[in-house]
């Protein structure tokens, strides 16, 4: 056979990077993809809102969202920024009890979206797909217990605790890309985070490139008992 060219290949393709659907075979993609609607949202639109119901799936394709959420009193809380290709929000489509935040586009997004029956058959149909969920809902667990454990932590430790955590090997951490998304993201005020990086700095602990937005670790066994601290 020749080779393959550019008109022979399946629309769904793009399916195949998201890990949920990475082990399905070519017929249930392709179902997958006839069943799912596309939807294109520009940068700044939250496409899907917290405490909506959850009625299908978003499958991210191209860009960048950010996951927020209200708190009780009213402050923002910032659960992170997902790139593509990823299933958002897995949880609320299963139980059915509304999105768990509010998703907002922060670039030009693709996404695809599979009705909640349509990924609540392959759940239950497919045996790669319903490992998958189970590790991903114990991992939301496990975070979810994290958080709590962190929210109780002074702000030092809260930050120290987060550098460690997002760092790569290299120990340079990206930050977010304003100390405000920071402050969301740890349950903090700006003023606080811009406190605690200071002193950090000030103590050789990091080395903050505020023009860059990012943040090198000189010192992470002294951050680890900073982020030890009660």
């Amino acid at each position: 056979m020749g080779a393959s060219v550019s008109g022979d290949t399946p629309p769904w393709l793009p399916l195949t990077g998201i890990p949920l659907l990475a082990g399905l075979p070519s017929a249930r993609l392709a179902e997958v993809w006839a069943a799912s609607k596309v939807e294109r949202h520009a940068r700044g639109d939250a496409f899907r809102r917290e405490g909506e119901p959850a009625h299908d799936l978003v499958l991210l394709l191209s860009g960048c969202v950010a996951a927020t959420s209200v708190t009780a009193q009213g402050a923002v809380a910032r659960h992170g920024v997902w790139d593509r290709p990823c299933a958002l929000d897995k949880t609320a489509v299963i139980d059915g009890r509304g999105h768990t935040a509010t998703f907002t586009a922060q670039t030009r997004v693709s996404v695809r979206a599979l009705p909640r029956l349509v990924f609540l058959s392959l759940v239950e149909d497919v045996a790669v797909v319903r490992g998958h969920v189970l590790r991903v809902l114990a991992a939301e667990a496990r975070r979810q217990q994290e958080r709590v454990v962190a929210s109780l932590l002074p702000a030092p430790a809260r930050l120290a605790a987060w550098l460690l955590r997002s760092a790569d090997p290299a120990g340079v951490v990206d930050l977010p890309a304003s100390q405000q998304q920071l402050a969301e993201l740890l349950g903090l005020t700006r003023v606080t985070v811009n406190r605690a990086l200071g002193t950090f700095r000030r103590e050789r602990l990091i080395e903050y490139d505020r023009q860059a937005g990012r943040v090198t670790l000189l010192a992470p066994e002294l951050l680890q008992l900073r982020a030890c601290a009660a």
